[in-house]
């Protein structure tokens, strides 16, 4: 409760430095009314302080608190509640096209590019918490994984769940992937819309040609950025798999089209990126939440409850009773 309060006159809290001097001439006149008698001595006087003298300094006691009260009333302390209301104005849908042919399993990137590839893509989508994301995985086909939704969840568990399999042939369609992302945009009402195309290869299967799929995407106002993964030169990569279906590993030369990659970027309007290493990866996925910033419209709505009314009560009765006691019981001492 204490840290919900607040003081919209604040200001008033100097009057404290006030309180010394009070307490000061209160003692200085009780001094100046007592009376006083000259005795040659106080031999056979027998000193006596009655409880009615010890509880004088009640009274001092109560001004101050009854002056305090009223002081922090002045402040006018409130209970604030704040409660914020944040939505987009400029909404974005993203679609994340993930090749996950064999080559994909590749450990130039740790433990291998597509393990690398869905812990950076998550931690992308955990940012976008604004946005709508869907995915598209493919090889030589592809299919829709998680349709453009604002389930976080989803498509969380979705990209945890991403493998590579016998689901899809293996090969690389880069056209027919984009293409299928593109599908899932193109009659999507948000501002801005969004590809992020990944590949670890070369075009070399499909029935859709990728510069067409470009062209397609722009005819949507669709922006797609390119990323091409894999290290320069030789990679440890899937070359085969044994009877007991364990994968072969040898090191061979790294094939990447990067010069389709960069046609796809420039004819959307979007960006090539390349990843070497994981780190590189995580940079690029930063990278592209920069480039695409949500504009987020933030309402908030403050709801103040004065409640200096029984602080000021409380001085007011304290005020009273030290009153009431100097015209009864402290009546000729004070």
């Amino acid at each position: 409760m204490i840290k919900n309060i607040t003081f919209a006159n604040p200001e008033f809290f100097w009057l404290f430095i006030l309180l010394p001097i009070a307490i000061f001439v209160w003692i200085r006149n009780r001094k100046k009314q007592r009376a006083t008698i000259k005795l040659s001595t106080i031999k056979g006087v027998q000193e006596h302080t009655s409880l009615l003298v010890k509880l004088l300094p009640l009274s001092i006691v109560l001004r101050v608190l009854a002056l305090s009260a009223i002081i922090i009333g002045m402040a006018r302390p409130q209970t604030v509640n704040v409660n914020s209301q944040i939505h987009s104005t400029h909404g974005i849908d993203i679609v994340m096209a993930m090749d996950v042919s064999g080559s994909m399993l590749a450990r130039d990137l740790k433990p291998n590019r597509l393990e690398a590839l869905k812990t950076v893509a998550a931690d992308f989508v955990s940012q976008r918490m604004t946005d709508r994301i869907g995915t598209v995985i493919y090889a030589a086909e592809a299919y829709t994984k998680t349709p453009v939704t604002s389930d976080k969840i989803l498509i969380l568990n979705d990209l945890r769940s991403i493998k590579y399999d016998n689901v899809l042939r293996d090969g690389t369609a880069i056209g027919v992937g984009l293409a299928t992302a593109v599908n899932r945009l193109k009659d999507s009402p948000a501002k801005s819309k969004v590809i992020i195309l990944l590949t670890d290869g070369v075009n070399n299967t499909g029935t859709v040609d990728p510069k067409l799929a470009a062209e397609i995407a722009k005819e949507y106002n669709i922006k797609v950025y390119t990323i091409g993964i894999g290290t320069n030169g030789l990679a440890e990569s899937p070359v085969g798999i044994k009877e007991n279906g364990e994968i072969v590993y040898e090191r061979v030369p790294v094939e990447l089209d990067e010069a389709l990659m960069k046609s796809i970027a420039k004819t959307t309007g979007g960006k090539y990126f390349r990843a070497t290493d994981t780190k590189k990866l995580k940079d690029i996925y930063e990278e592209i939440n920069q480039l695409e910033k949500t504009k987020i419209d933030e309402q908030k709505f403050v709801n103040a409850n004065d409640q200096f009314q029984l602080i000021v009560l409380l001085g007011f009765i304290l005020l009273c009773i030290d009153f009431i006691l100097q015209r009864t019981i402290f009546r000729g001492f004070i």
